[in-house]
């Protein structure tokens, strides 16, 4: 246990013992169709990076995104014309080796623990197999319809973008939701863009070495306005290295994810966004239903 994360009531409160969906309860048809209304133009934006050989990772937890041939089209389409196929039938397929954290990705409510404490009341020793998660794997996360609010806090400082170990607080938050000229409402998916996304495959020495990001104060204003999650620009959505670094390391995974079932979306592309000035947007990201997964690949899209 931490000495700054202690409190496992948020959950229980909310969602009792055993729930699996944290926040994604909010999910409710309400808000999906409250979220539709932002759409009124039909414009789409992609808002994930490529994800690609050479993509930052942080080694040796992440291992490195690796495609790799399985079988291409001229070999395929000799093997049929043995077995007597006359049209030159090829296929091409590949394998894939990656961890589900490479590129833009969301975190399972099981990524992360506190001590032997996991959301929901469960223990690592019940919950963490060889296979995968036995209990709160990324396939209980509901598809995600809802609003989602950009939070633009890149030029806090008077730069093109804040930088490594910028601690992010919430004085920041409500600043740049006061540019957005909105209020959080239960539901919502946050997107804070610190501006260090403009490093991702352009310099990643760069990107992984530090990263402006949330502070635990400002986790927690967000978890108390009910969002569904918290996403950003960097590769941890907090601030790296931690206020209390190294007494103290990674405290807002372990509150989001462990304590208020609130999950957190990393690499997202929000330059074009922000330039557009789109602040409120109805947002789709549905992760894969890998089962027992600690997280899963997204191509979060903002339709306005």
């Amino acid at each position: 246990m931490t000495n700054c994360v202690h409190d496992h009531r948020h959950w229980a409160d909310k969602w009792g013992q055993g729930d699996q969906i944290g926040a994604g309860a909010l999910l409710t048809p309400a808000n999906t169709l409250q979220a539709l209304k932002e759409v009124q133009r039909g414009e789409v934006w992609d808002l994930s990076f490529e994800t690609r050989m050479g993509a930052p990772a942080m080694v040796p937890a992440q291992t490195p995104y690796i495609l790799s041939a399985s079988s291409t089209a001229r070999n395929s389409a000799r093997r049929r014309r043995a077995m007597g196929a006359t049209n030159d039938a090829g296929s091409n397929l590949e394998r894939i080796e990656m961890t589900t954290h490479v590129g833009t990705h969301m975190d399972a409510l099981g990524h992360f623990s506190i001590g032997e404490h996991l959301y929901g009341g469960y223990s690592v020793d019940e919950t963490v197999d060889d296979w995968g998660l036995v209990n709160l794997g990324i396939e209980h996360c509901p598809p995600i319809i809802t609003r989602g609010v950009l939070l633009d806090v890149s030029d806090a400082d008077g730069e093109a973008f804040l930088g490594s170990g910028r601690a992010v607080g919430p004085d920041d938050l409500k600043r740049a939701l006061d540019k957005a000229k909105t209020a959080l409402r239960p539901g919502d998916v946050v997107f804070v863009r610190t501006g260090w996304g403009r490093f991702f495959m352009t310099d990643n020495a760069k990107y992984l070495s530090g990263e402006p990001g949330l502070n635990t104060a400002a986790a927690h204003w967000l978890t108390e306005q009910d969002v569904v999650a918290i996403g950003a620009d960097n590769m941890a959505v907090e601030v790296l290295p931690a206020e209390k670094h190294p007494e103290i390391l990674m405290p807002v995974h372990q509150h989001c994810l462990a304590e208020a079932g609130v999950y957190l979306v990393e690499n997202l592309a929000l330059d074009a966004l922000a330039a557009a000035e789109i602040f409120g947007f109805c947002l789709s990201m549905v992760p894969v239903k890998f089962k027992g997964a600690t997280g899963s690949p997204v191509r979060p899209v903002a339709i306005v």
